[in-house]
């Protein structure tokens, strides 16, 4: 496999919450050959803006980050599928007719959301990794789900690690609840459907919860701590990269 360049759009929460998430994403993409890349200065990518309506303050935090990455070479992959959804989709959609039309097109054509990069991209499911005794189920997030279609890549790299087995999740296509700024505005619907999930997620026997939208996974992570309960929570990139990642 030849090497390829890219470069990493770590997100906002992924920098200030979880870094973790962005070193092991290093990690692993290096261990699929490719040459990672770390533009200096990125911020929000602007969807939080966006999804409630704020679209000329998300133009602006879009600008921003297409000046940054159009100068860049290579695929820009980002671990998270809400934020990859806002760069594919809503980029070129929110800045057309602008002159920065043409600049969105172009950096939405070269972004990847990871888990889609890793096994359509570079054909990568395998990376060594060992998790003796680990029972894995999987959350689908929404943006990634429903604006991206990934559906199957998260799964099928949690199998190859050994030692884990992987059990269904019920409702493993519906929401957790987060939705962003909506678990603030309607806390108790959000409430709501987060019970649902996490009585789901604790029926299927599992005792690792992955997905690979960090801002889903602190949400549940939140609701499983209040409960008392034994699962963990990770982002599957934590999971695939081998003795540092399982």
């Amino acid at each position: 496999m030849a090497t390829q360049k890219v470069q990493l759009m770590a997100t906002c929460l992924v920098d200030a919450v979880a870094p973790e998430v962005g070193k092991a994403t290093v990690r692993v993409l290096e261990l699929a050959r490719c040459e990672v890349g770390y533009p200096e200065g990125q911020t929000c990518c602007g969807q939080p803006a966006f999804n409630v309506g704020f679209v000329d303050e998300a133009r602006e935090m879009a600008r921003y980050t297409l000046d940054l990455f159009d100068e860049t070479e290579g695929t820009i992959v980002i671990p998270s599928g809400s934020c990859a959804a806002m760069v594919i989709e809503h980029y070129p959609e929110i800045l057309e007719g602008t002159d920065y039309e043409d600049k969105a097109k172009r950096v939405a054509g070269r972004t990847r959301e990871l888990s889609q990069f890793l096994v359509h991209d570079r054909g990568a499911t395998g990376f060594d990794a060992v998790c003796d005794g680990c029972t894995i189920t999987v959350h689908r997030s929404c943006h990634g789900l429903r604006n991206l279609g990934v559906r199957g890549e998260v799964d099928e790299l949690v199998r190859s690690i050994a030692g884990a087995e992987v059990v269904p999740l019920e409702g493993a296509e519906e929401c957790c609840g987060f939705g962003g700024l909506f678990s603030v505005e309607m806390p108790d619907v959000s409430a709501a459907i987060m019970r649902q999930k996490l009585d789901n997620v604790e029926d299927s026997g599992a005792n690792i919860l992955v997905g690979g939208d960090i801002s889903c996974l602190l949400h549940l992570e939140g609701g499983l701590r209040r409960r008392n309960s034994k699962v963990a929570v990770r982002h599957f990139v934590e999971m695939i990269g081998g003795d540092d990642g399982a």
